[in-house]
């Protein structure tokens, strides 16, 4: 009998990877090649679309090659992405228009200020359950559209096509300009600012609010089921789910109940709780946004918080500062102290985002005497994450009517067992990791494998969740709340740094 495998291809921020799966959601084979980022203004992020699709061409054949696995053995192929980071490209000639903009961007400050002004500003969260924010790709296609000359015009006759890194990928894979499909599924369309969050369409109100045309927008499509066969990297290979990163990894955690909340910490930490089939308007500073939707079943809702500086912190404190020569040594550093000192860092590079939403923040460092030292600052580096981890929690109990039970979690700094154990002390509740720490590549192939039928439902995906690790919480009361008063007293003095400045 011929082994048969799911592949899920992970496009993150900083790299791309390919992972064979089994099914037990065991990792066969795996291949990973980064890619460059562009800093070319403070507060732009950007990345070369056409060296992340070169990348997957190079990355796919390797993992199977590692294995000895031809593409006829790969049941499905699933794909997983960086969100909101925005594309365009010509549709004739494949080749982007520019640069794309990434999630951490914030360049589009002034226009977001502009539409935030406008009479009819609240359409966009009543509609897309989400805050105007630089964040969010409309934005982004708009600030394209305005400063590229003739490109709107293109953009109307359909000859430019928008899409999020997972839309490129596909269209890329299933012929690109001979015939590539043009879709995105309804986890990354949530985070477009231009999807009705009940309808899962398009809305025609957002599109005339952000002057964006239809014609070059995507096909929504469901997060698993079969879109297209690979004409380029896996020839004949069935694609059969999409998924955003936080999404994916929520499904790799097998979070499917409601009330169920995972947290992936990676260059920015995510927090997603299952809510079941109505969407939550949140009251607290989260987003409403489709956790997944399974072939023509109904979409399953989720609400959101995302912390934009979790594990870039660390990479800061690495690169910029050079405190640390890898990322691990933080924990080590760390260790070297008894506590922070009474130093806290409030990482708001790209303003803050969930639960206060404020692009105009910028980072502190508060607390600094002559007493404190690179341990205390190390220390006060991985608190940041906690205290942040915190002020999501508090708003999604707030905004759901639960009280989080245990969170689940995921991604690189998962490995620090202090920051672990300080989550769970900051929430008064137990953190659990999985034993398959890739869970966003993992949901991915869940999602690809039950479209074709590798995997039969939902409760067989459960049973392939084993716990590897736990922490329970241990820090006093007392400590905890006198040290969150400390937090939120620094998170207030990164309010109102910049003003924005229309552009000229």
């Amino acid at each position: 009998m011929v082994a048969h495998y799911v592949m899920s291809v992970d496009q993150g921020t900083t790299s791309t990877r390919c992972i064979l799966f089994d099914r037990g959601g065991r990792l066969v084979s795996v291949s990973q090649r980064e890619h460059k980022q562009y800093f070319p203004k403070p507060g732009w992020v950007e990345h070369d679309a056409a060296e992340i699709w070169r990348n997957l061409e190079h990355l796919a054949p390797e993992a199977l090659h590692r294995v000895g696995v031809e593409p006829r053995q790969v049941a499905a192929l699933g794909i997983t992405n960086q969100r909101e980071t925005t594309v365009l490209w010509d549709r004739n000639t494949g080749h982007p228009v520019s640069r794309a903009i990434v999630w951490q961007d914030t360049r589009t400050d002034a226009l977001v200020a502009e539409f935030t002004q406008r009479p009819d500003a609240g359409i966009v969260q009543e509609l897309s359950g989400l805050p105007l924010a630089t964040y969010f790709s409309a934005p982004r296609i708009r600030w394209l559209l305005d400063h590229t000359p003739g490109l709107y015009e293109q953009a109307e006759r359909g000859d430019v096509l928008f899409g999020t890194i997972e839309s490129w990928l596909i269209w890329n894979l299933t012929g690109g300009p001979d015939g590539g499909e043009h879709i995105t599924d309804v986890t990354n369309a949530s985070r477009t600012q231009l999807m009705d969050i009940r309808t899962l369409q398009w809305s025609p109100e957002l599109l005339a609010f952000f002057g964006v045309p239809a014609a070059m927008l995507p096909r929504i499509r469901s997060s698993a089921e079969i879109y297209g066969r690979a004409e380029r990297a896996v020839p004949g290979v069935r694609i059969a789910a999409a998924l955003g990163d936080q999404q994916a990894a929520l499904f790799g955690q097998t979070c499917f109940s409601p009330g169920e909340a995972k947290c992936t910490y990676g260059t920015g930490s995510f927090l997603l709780l299952n809510t079941g089939d109505t969407p939550i308007r949140s009251r607290h500073g989260l987003l409403t946004t489709v956790a997944y939707r399974v072939g023509t079943e109904p979409a399953v809702y989720a609400l959101e918080g995302s912390i934009a500086v979790t594990g870039s912190l660390v990479q800061w404190f690495r690169d910029s500062l050079g405190l640390i020569t890898t990322a691990p040594e933080i924990e080590t550093l760390a260790r070297t102290v008894e506590d922070n000192g009474g130093c806290y860092i409030v990482p708001a590079f790209s303003g803050l985002y969930a639960p206060h939403w404020r692009s105009e923040a910028r980072g502190v460092i508060v607390g600094l005497t002559s007493y404190i030292t690179k341990g205390h600052l190390a220390r006060a580096v991985l608190e940041a994450t906690g205290w942040q981890t915190r002020e999501v929690v508090d708003a999604m109990n707030a905004d759901s009517g639960l009280a989080l039970s245990t969170l689940k979690v995921d991604g690189g700094m998962t490995a620090d067992n202090l920051l672990m154990q300080f989550v769970a002390d900051v929430l008064a509740a137990p953190v659990v990791r999985p034993m398959v720490a890739e869970t966003v590549s993992l949901g991915a192939a869940y999602a690809a494998g039950l479209a074709v039928g590798y995997w039969p439902d939902l409760e067989g995906l459960r049973r392939n969740w084993h716990r590897a690790a736990l922490w329970n919480p241990s820090m006093e009361p007392e400590h905890r709340d006198s040290e969150y008063a400390n937090w939120r007293r620094a998170v207030e003095r990164t309010f109102g740094w910049l003003q924005p400045v229309a552009e000229k």
